[in-house]
């Protein structure tokens, strides 16, 4: 009925890796908004046979429900907001960013699309905004 891919993302500013926790939650917001907009209201996280770890899976779904979905599911499994707004991503970079070199060449795909990891945050929120407004649930 709806899909959304991470590399959607970048068409509305992403310009962190595709594949880290806010980029996950961000695509499962993108996907419960546009759920919302065709009037679908629920949905079953089916994780097949795979074990009940990953916190990426449980990223997307917290963005999805966040979009208006109802699916049923445990909250504790649910990666903290902090997580999910990249946090641990802001505290790890500051940290090697007395190491030049580490810093660049942990962050360079930050840094190549002009980045810095420490500004994560705002660029999650200014994407978590556009991904609210109605025209991006079409």
């Amino acid at each position: 009925m709806v899909s959304a891919q991470s590399s959607e993302l970048k068409g509305l500013g992403w310009k962190a890796a595709c594949g880290n926790l806010p980029a996950a939650y961000l695509t499962g917001l993108l996907i419960g908004t546009r759920a919302k907009a065709k009037g679908v209201n629920n949905a079953i996280l089916d994780i097949g046979l795979n074990a009940r770890s990953g916190s990426r899976i449980f990223a997307a779904a917290k963005g999805a429900l966040d979009g208006g979905l109802t699916i049923p599911i445990d909250k504790k499994v649910l990666p903290s907001d902090d997580r999910l707004h990249g946090s641990h991503i802001v505290t790890y970079s500051k940290l090697v960013s007395s190491e030049p070199e580490a810093y660049k060449k942990r962050f360079s795909g930050y840094l190549k699309n002009k980045l810095k990891p420490e500004e994560l945050k705002d660029n999650f929120a200014a994407v978590e905004t556009k991904i609210k407004t109605p025209e991006a649930g079409k």
